[in-house]
């Protein structure tokens, strides 16, 4: 009986101390490369280039692009060079989204900043006649939740 009442009390302290600890780690500010930069319609813009390149993310991570695998573009415009993410590469390719290198595009997306580099968080992108939504109005992206 003594051992069941150790086992009792040790599982409920373990519970109280894994409550804790996320009671702790929900309050404790997220910065650097463990948070994923959020879109943010207060710093939206439009930008107009020619694609220069195309790369597949794969995973989280890479050159400071945490949480944000997919499709990344290189677009240079009459000012600057910017990359831009997409989005998934399987939500592009099942939506029929083709951008090659030379395409020219008009690119409505989210300025943010991600380790010390400006890049566009893509929520529309028009090229030619076809515009293709990304992300809705307050820049969730059309991809999650799919299927429920």
């Amino acid at each position: 009986m003594a051992s069941l009442e150790r086992l009792s009390i040790l599982g409920t302290a373990t519970l109280l101390l894994l409550g804790a600890v996320a009671v702790v780690m929900a309050q404790t500010p997220r910065t650097g490369r463990d948070v994923s930069p959020m879109y943010d319609v207060k710093t939206e813009t439009t930008i107009t280039g020619t694609v220069e390149g195309v790369e597949t993310v794969t995973g989280s991570g890479g050159r400071g692009r945490r949480n944000l695998g997919g499709i990344h573009l290189t677009v240079k415009t009459e000012k600057e060079t910017v990359e831009v993410h997409v989005g998934p590469t399987a939500y592009l390719t099942e939506k029929g989204i083709t951008l090659v290198k030379g395409d020219t595009i008009e690119v409505l997306g989210s300025r943010v900043t991600i380790d010390e580099e400006s890049v566009v968080i893509a929520r529309q992108i028009k090229k030619g006649d076809n515009t293709w939504a990304l992300r809705d109005g307050a820049g969730r992206p059309l991809w999650r939740g799919r299927g429920r």
